[in-house]
């Protein structure tokens, strides 16, 4: 008697390219939500930065304003 393989081959080419298709899908896929999460992570710096310099001016408006 034979032992089965779980590991076998495809029945046709055609099963063994969509397999790899859909591999190559998933890693796009990722991908392409790495790339988003790092822009919005991005975006979140900048807003964060344009946050700081904002409130050092209005401070710095503040404190002339308690001088005058």
């Amino acid at each position: 008697m034979l032992a089965e393989n779980k590991f076998s081959k495809p029945a046709s080419p055609t099963g063994m390219y969509l397999n790899y298709a859909v591999g190559e899908i998933i890693l796009v896929v990722i991908g392409i939500l790495i790339a988003v999460q790092i822009n919005n992570w991005n975006e979140d710096q900048k807003a964060t930065n344009r946050e700081k310099i904002i409130l050092k001016k209005f401070r710095t408006s503040i404190d002339q304003d308690i001088l005058n």
